[in-house]
């Protein structure tokens, strides 16, 4: 049985329809895929020993509202001359045009 719930790409779907289809693989259990969103003629679909899901795990109510907030208080603090926390590609604080900002 073959599960991956981290990234597409770790696992060559052809490979692994040809090995669920030979009996090598009992049977997988997906909810990434090689490319995204799933292809509607991608053989995955239609094979009795696979179970695909969303990769969605962690969007429940709480967690996409904490998500929600922290994304507005990041634009607040932005517009408050702070620099937002957990800044993605800190580089961008070297031009010019964020070069007032100031830690919170």
């Amino acid at each position: 049985m073959v599960i991956n719930t981290s990234r597409g790409g770790v696992i060559d779907e052809s490979d692994l329809i040809r090995a669920l289809r030979e009996g090598v693989i009992a049977g997988a259990g997906l909810d990434v895929f090689e490319h995204e969103p799933i292809q509607p003629g991608n053989e995955l679909l239609s094979m009795k020993n696979v179970i695909l899901t969303p990769h969605t795990a962690a969007l429940t109510e709480e967690c996409v509202n904490r998500m929600a907030v922290a994304g507005a208080e990041r634009v607040v603090d932005l517009f408050d001359g702070f620099i937002p926390e957990n800044v993605a590609n800190p580089e961008v604080l070297s031009l010019e045009r964020w070069k007032t900002l100031r830690e919170k």
